[in-house]
């Protein structure tokens, strides 16, 4: 079947942290004898195999969008931009969609990018994550998606189950309301942590914005400072936020220098998040290396993090705090992380099994299609 891939992030090179995931679903669905691919996205290395659907122009537009953040990051920060570049989005899609007349299936990351659909009876996928979910409250947006989804077989797919409902509320009629939660890439279920609890060192790996962050520098203030515990702060600067000089800075890394450097001393990974989560792709993979989560207590949190279990969530400062001491009890701690590892493992997978989810229903969809 010929695939068309819509991305709006894809890393640059093998050491671009932005739109990883991507690059690993796009090599999964390649790597499957009956699909060939091609993909709209950011410029990067493509699977062997796989075709660039975007022309020069859209290429270098898409290339600049990372390089300020994503459409989303645009948006959040206002002005003019916030209005102009999803317009310009949806002319450059309504472009590719007009030139791309051969296609069986159309694999969209993002419901945005389902709005300039043509009228048609192919069939269309969209993969969904939690900030997603916003973009339905925009005036218009819901209608405009369901006209896009008239007369064709389409699938929603949203990374996590507790996205279900309000997707089946706003298109159940419509579309097929199927989770399928992303893989993990092989190199998180190959280390081997060795984390010294004397004085751990604990992660906290996210975009710095005020959202992802939450409350994590308030709370662990009176933790970590002078204490014999560290806060190591990893990603990338995405908003003007001052760091205390307790906390230990490191900026973005690739997650081969994750794999290698961190992940293996950490003593757990740390998200206090008050962002619309999907399924957070980092804690998936720390789990798949045997880190315990301490978590805040979000829908997304509550899908992955089993309390006492593989992790703790926490609400208030007095729930963090003994969280920290729980996880850091050195036979708790290995506990956790070998549960998170056991979870992870039954329940998502690698990115092979994943892009076996998303062929069996591209086989559901076309059949649909000649009812």
């Amino acid at each position: 079947m010929n695939l068309l891939f819509v991305a709006t992030s894809y890393p640059i090179d093998n050491t671009d942290w932005r739109g990883v995931f991507i690059r690993h679903l796009a090599h999964a669905l390649a790597a499957r004898d009956n699909i060939t691919l091609s993909v709209w996205a950011p410029p990067g290395p493509l699977p062997s195999g796989a075709t660039q659907a975007a022309t020069p122009e859209e290429s270098a537009w898409l290339k600049k969008l990372m390089d300020h953040g994503g459409v989303a990051h645009i948006m959040r920060s206002g002005g003019l931009a916030a209005l102009a570049t999803p317009l310009k989005l949806l002319r450059y899609l309504r472009s590719l969609y007009r030139r791309e007349q051969h296609i069986d299936i159309y694999h969209l990351n993002w419901l945005q990018t389902a709005l300039p659909l043509p009228r048609s009876d192919t069939p269309v996928l969209m993969t969904v994550l939690g900030t997603d979910l916003k973009l339905l409250s925009l005036p218009l947006v819901k209608q405009a998606l369901r006209r896009a989804m008239r007369n064709r077989p389409v699938a929603i797919c949203p990374n996590a189950e507790w996205m279900t409902e309000p997707l089946t509320s706003a298109f159940g009629d419509l579309a097929i309301i199927q989770p399928v939660p992303f893989g993990i890439d092989p190199i998180w279920f190959a280390v081997q942590r060795q984390p010294s609890l004397e004085r751990p060192k604990w992660l906290a790996v996210t975009r710095l914005t005020r959202d992802k962050l939450g409350p994590l520098l308030t709370w662990s203030e009176p933790l970590f400072r002078d204490q014999q515990r560290e806060l190591h702060l990893i990603g990338p600067m995405q908003e003007d936020i001052a760091l205390p000089e307790w906390i230990h800075y490191h900026g973005a890394a690739s997650p081969e220098v994750l794999a290698r450097d961190w992940f293996p001393q950490a003593a757990g990974l740390i998200t206090l998040s008050q962002h619309a989560e999907g399924r957070p792709q980092v804690m998936l993979e720390a789990m798949a290396a045997t880190l315990p989560i301490i978590a805040s207590d979000l829908p997304a949190h509550r899908n992955l993090v089993w309390p006492d279990t593989t992790g703790l969530l926490c609400s208030t400062p007095q729930d963090y705090e003994a969280a920290l001491q729980t996880a850091e009890t050195p036979e708790l701690n290995q506990r956790f992380g070998r549960a998170a590892r056991d979870w992870v493992t039954e329940e998502i997978g690698t990115w092979a099994e994943c892009a076996q989810r998303y062929a069996a229903l591209y086989q559901t969809l076309g059949a649909n299609r000649h009812e």
